[in-house]
């Protein structure tokens, strides 16, 4: 259906570019790691924001598929990337929000959306993922 290539150089400390030129970026080590930091993405950043993107995708695809009007919706994902002795894991929170639906209707279809996306089905059982339906505004990323 899709495929796509990104380029990675330089690991931590190079740069990330895809085939067709439209993701063009430096990668850094963040300062909470003991990097240079800066206005430069990581590994992180961009699952957290590809893992985001596809689940709120998905979200949206289960509100119709239940019939309901288009909603709005967020999803704020956080990565964590834990040392385990001298190994690295990964661990996600979902944080989403679905307007204009009861809670319980937004639980269904967050567990719908979190059975079909592929972001979800390629860390099952690999890395730890909790979700959380909130049901404010989330503020702290300015949405």
């Amino acid at each position: 259906m899709y495929s796509t290539k990104v380029k990675a150089t330089g690991g931590r400390n190079g740069e990330v570019k895809s085939e067709d030129g439209v993701l063009d970026l430096t990668i850094r080590i963040p300062k909470e790691m003991g990097g240079p930091g800066g206005s430069h993405t990581n590994p992180e950043q961009l699952f957290a924001a590809g893992y985001a993107a596809c689940f709120d995708s998905a979200l949206q695809l289960m509100i119709l598929k239940e019939g309901l009007k288009r909603k709005e919706s967020s999803v704020v994902a956080t990565v964590d990337l834990n040392r385990n002795g001298q190994d690295f894991d990964l661990s996600v929170k979902l944080s989403v929000e679905i307007k204009d639906v009861d809670f319980e209707t937004a639980r269904m279809l967050v567990a719908k959306a979190h059975a079909t996306c592929p972001y979800s089905k390629a860390t099952k059982g690999n890395i730890p993922v909790e979700i959380t339906v909130v049901e404010n505004s989330m503020t702290e990323i300015g949405s």
